[in-house]
């Protein structure tokens, strides 16, 4: 089969669309045929490297995908040949104290899949394999390339929101990168959650695309001061919620919105993550930070059921070609994208 690899960290020069041994089903496992895959950032991570984590190489990164499965392996019950499915990337061992109390990230176990998997274990593919218990259904409304682009983003932001933050009806919320995978899923799910959603967003047509999917008020970072427009939107209260993905550049910022008592969840840091704090808030204010990952199945699959539902929307920005990898992880750094960017093989 055809696949995306590296063999070494670099930047996508280092990425080769070459042939590779197409992978047979263990007990319990299933092989997809891949229709569409989501790229992540997690994506760049891996082809870059990142320091004190080992990778297995040669690597097929790759965390979302969706498609059909086009084979199974002994044991494995609950899904059928021809089953149109998407992955949920979270890899654990399924029967420690963590795992069977529904904290799969917490089991000694984890890996997000396509990104700590390997070797040569993702959906940059033709083919992919996963436990089959990583199987579940698409959600019928969705095309191929919408499909693929939501499972890793939809349950990151529904652990986020309502598991960490717990957001809650009449609430304000901040979420930085309004317009990116993430961002557009955290705007919707807080529409939904009844909460005012403040979206921030470098550029005039990506805060319209904000609007569109709901947002409540509009900042333009670039030409804004966003710590003063939040202020003025919320009477200079602040909000309850900051929706924090970007790290080092926005963090001060974030801290500086937040009302009395509020809560910042964090997932990621594309912009650096040595963020300076300073404690006099954090305790004056009684502020609360959240550390926030990859949330459990079940997650997953109510936040399909919203999907499902159509209260939340797949945007997808741009399509590629598989063999196209090296120009759609290009589209992701430069950040001149609205929605998720995906791969077809």
């Amino acid at each position: 089969m055809r696949a995306v690899t590296f063999h070494e960290h670099g930047d996508v020069g280092v990425l080769r669309y070459e042939d590779v041994p197409e992978p047979v089903p263990g007990p319990g496992e299933v092989v997809i045929r891949v229709r569409a895959i989501g790229c992540n950032y997690n994506d760049l991570w891996a082809r870059r490297g990142l320091p004190g984590m080992k990778f297995d190489l040669p690597h097929i990164s790759g965390s979302d995908a969706a498609g059909e499965i086009a084979a199974v392996g002994p044991g494995v019950s609950g899904v059928k040949a021809g089953d149109a499915v998407v992955v949920h990337p979270s890899i654990s061992c399924r029967t420690c104290e963590a795992c069977t109390a529904g904290q799969e990230y917490f089991c000694r176990h984890f890996k997000i899949w396509g990104f700590q998997t390997g070797p040569l274990d993702g959906s940059y593919a033709e083919y992919a394999k996963v436990p089959a218990a990583n199987a579940v259904p698409k959600p019928a409304r969705l095309t191929w390339e919408e499909a693929a682009s939501i499972p890793l983003v939809l349950l990151t932001t529904y652990h986020m929101l309502v598991t960490r933050a717990q957001l809650r009806t009449g609430e304000w919320i901040l979420v930085w990168g309004a317009t990116s995978g993430i961002g557009i899923v955290a705007v919707q799910l807080a529409r939904h959650m009844g909460a005012s959603v403040v979206a921030v967003a470098g550029s005039e047509e990506k805060l319209a695309a904000a609007r569109d999917l709901g947002a409540h008020v509009l900042v333009n970072y670039k030409t804004q001061d966003v710590v003063d427009e939040v202020r003025k939107a919320t009477g200079r209260r602040g909000v309850d919620v900051v929706f924090e993905h970007t790290g080092q550049e926005t963090w001060e910022r974030s801290l500086r919105v937040m009302a009395w008592g509020a809560r910042l969840v964090t997932c990621g840091n594309t912009t650096g993550f040595q963020a300076i704090t300073d404690l006099r808030f954090l305790f004056n204010k009684q502020l609360s930070l959240l550390g926030s990952h990859q949330g459990n199945k079940a997650e997953l699959m109510a936040g399909l059921r919203l999907v499902e539902a159509g209260h939340i929307k797949p945007v997808v920005g741009k399509v590629f070609p598989l063999r196209e990898a090296a120009a759609a992880q290009t589209a992701i750094e430069t950040g001149n994208k609205i929605g998720k960017i995906v791969l077809v093989p």
